[in-house]
């Protein structure tokens, strides 16, 4: 991946939206441990967002707990562009 050579920080997040409350931090490192964390989701096909602003502010969580109200609709709105990126490379795949 293009920005990974630059990667200081790599947040990860889980979501169950019949489980809970809000997004939770499950992952989260710097340096070689963030590159690591980067090679794993991409390698389970996990979607990456590379956005350093907000991974600081995700990176003051600690793991396990849930992110800060403040950042509900941002990581909101990157959820569902996520969302209409696997829908719509599910139907191409199934057009194919």
């Amino acid at each position: 991946m293009e920005f990974q050579h630059k990667l200081k920080l790599a947040v990860a997040l889980k979501y169950r939206q019949d489980e809970d409350v809000s997004p939770l931090v499950v992952a989260s490192g710097r340096g070689a441990l963030a590159q690591a964390l980067v090679r794993k989701a991409l390698d389970l096909d996990i979607p990456i967002h590379p956005d350093g602003e907000l991974a600081e502010l995700l990176g003051d969580v600690d793991v396990g707990h849930s992110i800060p109200e403040e950042l509900y609709e941002v990581v909101a709105q990157i959820m569902a562009m996520v969302y209409r990126m696997d829908s719509s490379l599910a139907g191409k795949k199934m057009h194919e």
